[in-house]
């Protein structure tokens, strides 16, 4: 069955109200010389134990801050504050991923100008977020070995808008027997622009790696 007339127009409207919003966020994000990166996964890959460690080794370099979205909890907001950088939790209710005005509405009177890097991590869902532009200049979308290689091929649209597929607890991947040339396979016929990275927040692999890829993207990497 196909949606009704009235329901596309309303998702539509909604799509372009999240996009006027996401662009006063970029431009606000840009004059204010902070680089945004969104995180997508879906639940359980890891993403917050990711983030924490992404934020505990960015701190001692760069400034650093980040949103954490979920639908009841601010667990995930005090986990990454262990990190010592400033958090602050959007808890969406019914809604199962972030919008531009969540953003908006989250960062109140922070000063976005005493910052370097702005996380953005999203609720744990591969479908809603696809089609929602939080004014980030980069996303990451984190698959896991414990979900299989062929993930990329049933949600292709949150790859396809992918920065970097980030491949977490690769410290299980032999345990979990996971294929991870069908995976990069997968992910470069899903997202071919996206570079493919492997990482362990528990045992540290590839961490380095991601935040040199980060410090070259930043906004103070361009002089």
């Amino acid at each position: 069955m196909t949606a009704s007339p009235r329901i596309l127009e309303v998702r539509r409207n909604v799509l372009k109200h999240n996009d006027v919003i996401a662009r006063e966020l970029r431009e606000r994000f840009r004059q204010a010389g902070v680089f945004v990166v969104s995180l997508v996964s879906s639940p359980g890959s890891g993403k917050t134990t990711f983030l924490e460690k992404t934020l505990s080794l960015l701190r001692p370099r760069y400034r650093v801050a980040a949103l954490v979205g979920d639908l009841a909890t601010e667990n995930d907001a005090a986990r990454l504050a262990r990190s010592g950088a400033p958090v602050r939790q959007i808890v969406t209710g019914t809604v199962c991923h972030l919008e531009a005005e969540m953003i908006r509405g989250a960062l109140g009177d922070w000063d976005l100008a005493q910052l370097d890097y702005l996380f953005i991590e999203n609720v744990g869902n591969l479908v809603c977020p696809a089609s929602y532009d939080l004014g980030e200049d980069g996303r990451a979308v984190l698959l896991s070995v414990t979900e299989g290689e062929d993930k990329p091929l049933k949600y292709p649209p949150i790859f396809h808008g992918a920065d970097w597929a980030l491949v977490t607890k690769f410290d299980l991947a032999e345990a979990a027997e996971f294929d991870f040339e069908a995976a990069r396979r997968n992910l470069t016929a899903v997202c071919p622009g996206a570079a493919v990275l492997t990482v362990s927040a528990k045992t540290g692999k590839g961490m380095e790696e991601w935040v040199r890829v980060l410090a070259q993207r930043g906004r103070f990497a361009e002089g």
